[in-house]
């Protein structure tokens, strides 16, 4: 009995084998750049790393068919390099010896791509499925709406304008005040003019009001009515 079911896992091994190897039928090449990514925060890629790969692959393999049974031994990783690359096949839970078909992989790793990159803090370009071409990321959605950012734009170029025109307003009164007042002060001086006559200066006379001759003012007095 024990030799039966050695000799069982054994076939089972090499079956493994041959379905995981490079360029082999549904299989798929990963290449991971992870020092470029993470820098002296990298992590090595050992054994760990390789188990949770494996749950990430499972786990999308699960979620893309609901009636799928895919387990974590069910994926398989052959040809691990030091530079982090290696080659991966998906097996069929039901007869375990062949891989389900490149197509339901390729489609479930698409679906998951973004959870599968979270998971080894990675992107699509420092995780490479090199035959599964890159999804592109969910627009990122800023918090605010965009139509409230418009809208506070619009008002900020309103509440400018009506306070460049107000200002704009008082400083031309103010002028204007200016103006006025300088015509004014012209005006007065117009009015008011001195005249010189041998060298004495004198105010120019009133014709409406008249003025009064000191010198025949004086002559008045010294003679008395009768």
């Amino acid at each position: 009995m024990l030799r039966v079911l050695l000799l069982t896992l054994s076939v089972v091994a090499i079956a493994h084998a041959e379905l995981c190897e490079p360029d082999a039928q549904n299989a798929f090449k990963v290449r991971l750049s992870i020092k470029t990514a993470l820098g002296d925060n990298a992590y090595a890629w050992d054994a760990n790393e390789e188990y949770l790969f494996k749950a990430m692959v499972a786990f999308a393999m699960r979620r893309y068919s609901s009636k799928s049974t895919t387990q974590i031994s069910n994926v398989l990783l052959c040809n691990v390099t030091d530079r982090v690359s290696f080659w991966f096949v998906v097996t069929d839970s039901s007869k375990n010896v062949t891989t389900v078909p490149g197509s339901e992989v390729e489609a479930a790793i698409r679906m998951n791509r973004n959870r599968i990159n979270s998971a080894f803090l990675l992107s699509d370009k420092t995780l490479q499925f090199l035959k599964i071409t890159s999804t592109l990321s969910p627009p990122v959605e800023p918090s605010t709406p965009v139509w409230l950012i418009v809208f506070g734009v619009v008002l900020c170029l309103i509440v400018a304008g009506i306070v460049f025109l107000i200002v704009a307003g008082i400083q031309q009164r103010k002028k204007k005040n200016k103006k006025s007042s300088e015509r004014e002060n012209l005006e007065e001086k117009d009015e008011v003019t001195v005249t010189v006559e041998n060298g004495i200066p004198c105010e120019a006379l009133d014709l409406k009001a008249g003025h009064i001759n000191g010198v025949f003012a004086a002559d008045d007095e010294r003679f008395t009515s009768l």
